[in-house]
């Protein structure tokens, strides 16, 4: 049996002191959302409520779907690496970006080079966006992480997968065939999951490497939202899951704080998987089990 736990869209606060030359790009758009909105929806102790559940159970790996930071400002990046560190070690964590890890220009550099050794595979430490995909092998698992996160104008919150990430999803679903392959990506490979503005452009070819290829599981964030859909494998459709933020207050538009743990158990006829959600209601003051169901 293997479990893996899945959180994402930390967003971590709070924010830094923001100076007003920092404010003179895409940024102050973010920190006008951050004080009107964010800053009520993702304060308090939720996301310390999270990991520290997270860690009572016995989990073999962590993954987290990107958005660490919010406005990539130069002083959130070691707090997002001391988040990681106190989730555990480099080796029991798989973590990508999201859109607000490379918010600006020039930040998903910064990301790469300060959170490398939770970001990196087993075969190299990751110091591009070109690295991508990277893999890790955890028993029969392949934990299979892909890049979304590039710089975007004002208002814009899209991500990007291109042929030259493709070409080597490809590559590395064939070469790990017989494992458990999990990947994960920030924003959702779905159509229509998001706002046009907000999409992943080049959906279309990422579906179609795992149509080619086949995939066991897929998991993002970037939604907020507890989702479940389907995309078409090379043999059987694909579980796509989403998790809500892991800091949200509950009571707001977007389920509350949550994480999702997948219990992987290979048998003589296939995979068998199973997801529980773990998080906070609207109706109780703790972390509960809000649902348990096979994939």
């Amino acid at each position: 049996m293997f479990r893996l736990a899945h959180i994402s869209d930390i967003h971590l606060g709070s924010l830094p002191k923001v100076k007003f030359h920092q404010l003179i790009s895409k940024r102050i758009t973010g920190y006008l959302n951050w004080k009107l909105n964010r800053k009520g929806t993702l304060a308090g102790g939720y996301l310390n409520e999270i990991v520290a559940d997270i860690k009572s159970k016995p989990v073999d790996h962590i993954a987290v779907t990107g958005d660490l930071v919010n406005l990539s400002l130069p002083d959130e990046f070691e707090p997002a690496h001391q988040f990681l560190q106190k989730l555990g070690s480099p080796e029991n964590i798989t973590a990508n970006c999201g859109n607000h890890d490379a918010y600006v220009p020039g930040a998903i550099k910064r990301s790469i080079s300060e959170w490398a050794p939770y970001l990196s595979g087993d075969d190299k430490i990751i110091t591009k966006t070109d690295d991508y995909p990277i893999v890790r092998i955890r028993g029969d698992v392949a934990i299979i992480a892909c890049n979304s996160a590039q710089a975007t104008l004002p208002f814009f919150a899209t991500g990007y997968f291109k042929k030259n990430q493709a070409q080597r999803l490809e590559t590395i679903l064939e070469d790990t065939k017989d494992l458990y392959r999990i990947v994960m990506i920030h924003h959702p490979p779905i159509k229509n999951a998001t706002p046009w503005y907000k999409r992943l452009i080049g959906q279309e070819l990422f579906r179609q490497v795992i149509k080619t290829k086949g995939a066991e599981l897929i998991l993002h964030g970037h939604t907020h939202l507890d989702t479940k859909n389907h995309i078409e494998g090379s043999n059987n459709n694909v579980p796509v899951i989403c998790v809500p933020a892991a800091g949200n207050a509950p009571g707001g538009h977007k389920p509350a704080a949550r994480y999702n743990l997948f219990s992987i158990e290979k048998t003589n006829e296939g995979w068998n998987t199973t997801l529980e959600e773990f998080g906070f209601t609207n109706h109780s003051n703790g972390i509960e089990l809000i649902s348990r169901s096979s994939l």
